[in-house]
């Protein structure tokens, strides 16, 4: 994949440097599989789109308590909600949460693996 240019908020950039299916998983044990993810290795940040979270079969509301607001990610099942992950929002209207990578795939030189020794 050619590097792509993307447009964020502080301008445009180019560092897409390919894709590939990816699975994340987030704090209290919800699986999300993307499958066409975008790879950065420039950013410092990961965005989740909410037509991921739907393609994989969970709803989506947002909730106040207080002066914080969170986003529900749930499972319905039988007419019965299950919150499964409540992110909280910063107050830029931003939700954020901490992810981590379940199965990952690296990119290697051929010309370094010829020479690897143990």
């Amino acid at each position: 994949m050619n590097e792509e240019s993307v447009s964020t908020i502080s301008g445009s950039t180019t560092f897409i440097e390919g894709s590939r299916r990816a699975i994340i998983l987030l704090p209290r044990g919800t699986k999300i599989e993307i499958i066409n993810a975008l790879y950065s290795p420039k950013s410092q940040r990961n965005l989740l789109r909410f037509k991921d979270i739907r393609q994989n079969g969970y709803h989506i509301e947002t909730l106040n308590e207080g002066n914080c607001e969170f986003l529900q990610i749930m499972s319905i099942a039988q007419c019965n909600k299950q919150i499964v992950e409540k992110l909280p929002a910063f107050f830029t209207g931003l939700y954020y949460t901490k992810i981590s990578s379940i199965e990952t795939h690296a990119i290697v030189n051929q010309k370094f693996t010829n020479d690897f020794v143990l």
